[in-house]
């Protein structure tokens, strides 16, 4: 008698383990897998010819160009997927000087929310720019999104519930790298400027104010000079001003019906973890 009520409970107990585990394993590769979308914007004289991918089509892709001046919204497009793709062109002609943002939503995931910067002068660009999360890292204990683009790489992230942002990253030039923060719904609302000692840089963005009410995915863009491969970003979750880890909610439901399902087999079963003689 006693024996079966030992291999119940330690039934019971694997089965939490393997539960916790499981658990675990889906907040770690919840963005491993493929999926998401990307964002490229290729320019040439007053023309520039947005396009990207993307593994959904329930959603348009809504493109939207806000300019340097306030963030002022220049013109927005919603474009259908088609085959896995969407495109449009750009016309900078009538656009005044200055670094313009390109972003692409679909739907309301942070997953599929990208932007790639472009410089205009005298009416024209030849910046040539991409962006895509379509091989997004794991993400566990902190928040952190890092993406590469030849000699500067970037990295953002903070521990659940903090009210900061640590940025860090490396670069193989010498000259000042700007930092920019723009919110889910386009706007920029930071803007810094860092100079790398001995090939790398880090600073820390705080999170708090009227600034960071939207909830959502924030961006935190990096160049340094105007070559396409010294211009990256890097993505973090914000609630209620507080940085969020993409392994939260599903994973402690899943943990919570787990717990509650033990506890009911054990009272119905009358187990106990402590031999009776």
């Amino acid at each position: 008698m006693n024996s079966r009520r030992y291999t119940m409970t330690s039934l019971s107990i694997v089965f939490l383990a393997l539960t916790i585990m499981s658990v675990s394993a889906i907040g770690q590769n919840a963005y491993a897998a493929g999926g998401g979308m990307s964002l490229s914007a290729d320019c040439s004289g007053s023309s520039c010819d947005i396009s990207g991918t993307s593994d959904r089509t329930d959603f348009a892709v809504a493109v939207k160009v806000t300019g340097p001046v306030f963030d002022n919204l220049q013109t927005i497009d919603q474009l259908t997927v088609s085959d896995g793709s969407y495109s449009t062109t750009l016309n900078v002609s009538g656009l005044d000087d200055g670094t313009y943002t390109i972003s692409a939503q679909q739907g309301t995931s942070s997953k599929y929310t990208l932007s790639v910067d472009i410089d205009v002068s005298g009416g024209s660009s030849d910046s040539s720019v991409s962006v895509s999360n379509q091989i997004a890292a794991a993400a566990e204990e902190e928040t952190e999104a890092a993406a590469a683009a030849g000699g500067l790489t970037l990295s953002a992230g903070g521990v659940e519930g903090s009210t900061t942002i640590d940025v860090s990253g490396t670069t193989d030039r010498n000259g000042d790298i700007t930092l920019k923060v723009i919110a889910p719904n386009g706007n920029r609302i930071a803007i810094d400027q860092i100079t790398p000692s001995g090939g790398s840089f880090m600073t820390t963005i705080e999170t708090g104010g009227a600034l960071w009410s939207q909830d959502g995915m924030y961006t935190i863009s990096a160049q340094q000079g105007d070559a396409s491969n010294y211009k990256t970003s890097a993505e973090v979750e914000i609630v209620d001003g507080h940085v969020i880890p993409e392994f939260g909610v599903i994973a402690a439901m899943i943990l919570a019906v787990a717990i509650v399902s033990i506890i009911v087999v054990t009272a119905k079963t009358k187990l106990s973890i402590v031999p009776r003689y």
